[in-house]
């Protein structure tokens, strides 16, 4: 349980890290005037933070599931 904690601190701080590095300033503005004229980038970034959200409540309820038949 420890360890899956480390590696959920560690994805999560990961995804900081790389959402930090995105918001550099580039000298492409077409790109990106268009998604946020629109509203969608976000759209995107809420879909995928659902994304990332559910895979992690996935991975601890298949490790809590994983558990109790060890115990057994």
């Amino acid at each position: 349980m420890n360890n899956l904690k480390k590696i959920i601190l560690f994805f999560v701080f990961a995804c900081i890290q790389i959402i930090a590095k995105a918001q550099s300033v580039t000298t492409d503005t077409n790109s990106n005037d268009l998604m946020r004229s629109n509203g969608r980038i976000f759209l995107v970034m809420t879909i995928v933070v659902f994304i990332v959200a559910g895979l992690l409540v996935y991975v601890y309820s298949l490790d809590r599931k994983i558990s109790k038949l060890e115990k057994k």
